[in-house]
């Protein structure tokens, strides 16, 4: 029986962290399961092969975008050689996608066809192509009903989103304040719907054994995805297993379960035969979730000294009716600059078009390419440098809340990335520099990212010869997971890395906070170190000394004098629990994560074409667990932030809803050729509000206005300020100055 160390954040705590002799926290340690990735040795979730053959499922798509499913002509399908059936269950397949961390199973029944892509039936067969030619020829009649396809047209139908993933805010007189306003902007920026465009694309195969469901799986939050999985299909929880040991990415995008898991699981049990589901590139698209696109107004008001008194940021943005998710794009403007008078509000506008939903750094990905480029054309107005404006304006306490920062590093940022980047020597006057045919420009911009602690448990057993295995149903979706916390366990009990092992992504093992929100790291990492902080403990009393005085090393434990090896200490496997909470410093204390992005770009003045030269990334987000994979995070978000900027952008059909560039030949993401250098930088910072480890959440502080900073290097580098994104040459052609 294991022993249970549980901590609640109800006020500052100290770290062992700081303690510990030769720490491994901190390096820059290469990925531990890197040689199986490298090898093709990890077992992604459609890789798994069983003694009986697995059959394949193919979903069939709705191809219509609002109506009603008359009527299935199951032989147009299963007269191809091959398929065995048409599975189909009208009323327990999913109709969309789920949230991330919800409880209970998203929208169910699929005869309703909501927006055009929607998963209607599973074409089985004994192979890929078999099923896949069955799904194609599968007669389907509808009913079809006029939907919502156009957003300008259905702007006058929006309503008010007065809860979920924030909360409006109405707070002094900020419409008088900007009417009365020395120095104002009031804008409207559009983004459009983004798609996360995972390299794995979603996948499941389902097993029954008996009445025992398990499920391999690519999704990122495997305790809620678990609950999700029992509510669709009235099963105990005793009674659903995921395997999801590997995620080659998610972005949001796997947070909660999609159709291909319910389908898979519904026509296993019907045909007692293992079957794998792997979404096409075009049905990953098209069913399982969107960002949405947004309209959001950027009021700012200012004296002329350049200190902001009224911050207005309204956002509009869509998704399918009956669904509560908004993209929360103020979220951290609350709390990004002073200014007593404040409004932030959420309108809706229904749409039949695929699940919006969270993507990497919901909120803020989208909010700050709004709220970066005001404050960039706030400062213009002022003739003030915008690094001067951001620091004159960096508030004491949050001054929505009116609640101190645990930390704050965000001038800090600014500071060291103006001096590294080279920001003295940025042209004031827009489009004054010029190399031959192109314009060049530096631009900057504040990353903000809210800090979360979220519920995680973690299991740890240290063996005798002085092995130690951590187990928790946390997953690795290519953010170092797996090596973040072989760290912290070889510095909690004094191991070198080579003798921990972690075990992830089983939901029979404790649950974690799973990965999404930045929360993941920091929250599983604070159940592994809570776990080996009560084996040090039993240690400590089997050494005959305080915990305080104790010290691992090398397998040996030792303090007051006396010194033992692991093995002379225990003779049977020392078993622990961990579990963290939040607790009072989520509500005393305003947590985040601050950055400073800096970008240089050229943009051509005969065809638009913007270059991105340089990037620096300045980040504090507390005690940085691994620099090698955290650096590696900060990569991945400034380039989303230059997709994000220059190139994406899903397109749907005004007249049916149908999206036009479904796979990644035509939605256009990053490449090689798009990445410029890019430097990132972590300042030293620790948290002790956050939680033990006193790390802060990284992951999509990198995203987090870094598009912004584009945006503001295109301005600088032509004159032209384009509140459309992206930012596409054919937006600057007919503006760019006469050769």
């Amino acid at each position: 029986m294991s022993a249970t160390s549980q901590l609640v954040m109800d006020q500052a705590v100290e770290s062992l962290l700081d303690r510990v002799p030769n720490p491994c926290v901190g390096e820059e340690l290469s990925r531990v399961e890197g040689p199986l990735k490298v090898s093709g040795m990890a077992t992604y979730a459609a890789e798994y092969t069983f003694d009986g053959e697995a059959l394949h499922g193919y979903l069939v798509s709705a191809s219509i975008a609002k109506g009603t499913v008359e009527s299935i002509d199951e032989s147009s399908a299963t007269s191809i050689d091959g398929v065995v059936a048409v599975v189909t269950d009208f009323k327990a397949f999913i109709r969309n996608s789920q949230q991330g961390g919800e409880k209970k199973a998203p929208t169910q029944g699929v005869q309703e066809v909501s927006y055009f892509g929607q998963p209607i039936a599973l074409v089985v067969a004994t192979s890929f192509e078999a099923a896949r030619e069955g799904a194609a020829a599968l007669k389907v009649e509808y009913t079809q009903e006029q939907g919502a396809f156009d957003f300008i047209a259905e702007l006058g139908k929006r309503e008010p989103m007065t809860s979920g993933n924030d909360k409006p805010v109405h707070k002094n007189n900020p419409d008088e304040g900007l009417a009365n306003a020395a120095v104002k902007v009031d804008s409207i920026y559009i983004t459009p719907s983004q798609n996360s465009a995972a390299m794995e694309p979603h996948a499941t195969i389902a097993e029954w054994d008996g009445d025992q469901l398990t499920l391999h799986c690519s999704m990122q939050m495997l305790s809620s995805c678990k609950q999700q999985i029992c509510d669709a299909l009235a099963l105990k929880p005793d009674n659903v297993r995921l395997i999801s040991r590997y995620v080659g990415g998610g972005f949001g995008s796997k947070l909660g379960i999609s159709p291909e898991s319910i389908a898979a699981a519904i026509a296993a049990k019907q045909l007692q035969r293992p079957v794998k589901v792997v979404m096409h590139r075009i049905q990953v698209f098209e069913s399982t979730v969107r960002r949405t696109n947004t309209r959001q107004r950027v009021a700012l008001g200012a004296d002329r000294d350049g200190r902001i008194h009224t911050i207005i940021h309204n956002t509009i943005c869509t998704n399918l009716p009956g669904e509560s998710f908004f993209e929360p794009a103020a979220i951290s403007t609350h709390f990004a600059y002073s200014g007593q008078n404040r409004e932030v509000k959420y309108e809706m506008v229904r749409m039949n078009q695929v699940l919006a939903g969270s993507m990497r750094a919901p909120g803020e990905a989208v909010g700050m390419l709004a709220l970066e480029c005001a404050m960039d054309e706030l400062a213009e107005k002022l003739d003030m440098d915008p690094i001067e404006l951001r620091k004159l304006n960096d508030p004491a306490i949050d001054p929505s809340k009116g609640i101190p920062f645990s930390t704050r590093k965000l001038t800090d940022t600014l500071d060291y990335g103006a001096k590294h980047f080279g920001w003295e020597n940025r042209h004031k006057t827009p489009a004054s520099q010029r190399e031959g045919d192109w314009l060049i420009g530096m631009g900057m911009a504040s990353a903000t990212r809210n800090n979360q602690l979220k519920a995680s448990a973690a299991r740890v057993t240290l063996t005798p010869d002085a092995h130690a295995i951590v187990e928790t149903d946390m997953t690795d979706i290519g953010t170092g997971t797996y090596t973040v916390l072989t760290q912290i366990a070889a510095d909690m009990l004094g191991l070198p890395v080579s003798q921990v092992e972690v075990r992830l992504g089983d939901t029979d093992f404790p649950p974690a906070a799973g990965s999404g929100g930045s929360v993941g790291a920091c929250s599983s990492g604070s159940s592994v170190y809570m776990a080996c902080k009560k084996v040090r403990e039993t240690l400590a009393k089997a050494l005959g000394v305080e915990e305080d005085n104790l010290t691992l090393q090398a397998g040996q434990a030792s303090g007051n004098g006396m010194c033992k090896t692991i093995s002379e200490l225990i003779q049977e496997n020392v078993v622990a629990m961990g579990q963290i909470e939040p607790g009072k410093t989520t509500k005393q204390y305003t947590q985040a994560s601050y950055g400073a992005h800096f970008a240089e770009v050229a943009v051509n003045v005969v065809t638009g074409e913007t270059r991105i030269r340089r990037m620096l990334g300045v980040f504090a987000a507390g005690r940085i667990l691994n620099e090698k994979t955290a650096r590696s995070q900060c990569y991945g978000g400034m380039i989303f932030g230059i997709g994000a900027a220059l190139m994406e952008e899903l397109l749907h059909d005004p007249h049916n809803g149908r999206l036009l560039n479904h796979d990644l030949a035509e939605y256009h993401v990053p490449v090689n050729a798009d990445i410029p250098p890019i430097d990132v930088v972590f300042l030293p910072e620790r948290d002790p509000y956050a939680n033990p480890l006193h790390a802060k959440g990284l992951g999509e502080l990198g995203i987090s206005g870094a598009g912004a900073a584009i945006a503001n290097a295109i301005y600088n580098a032509t004159g032209i300020r384009i509140y459309d994104y992206p930012l596409t040459l054919d937006k600057l052609l007919d503006q760019l100055p006469a050769l």
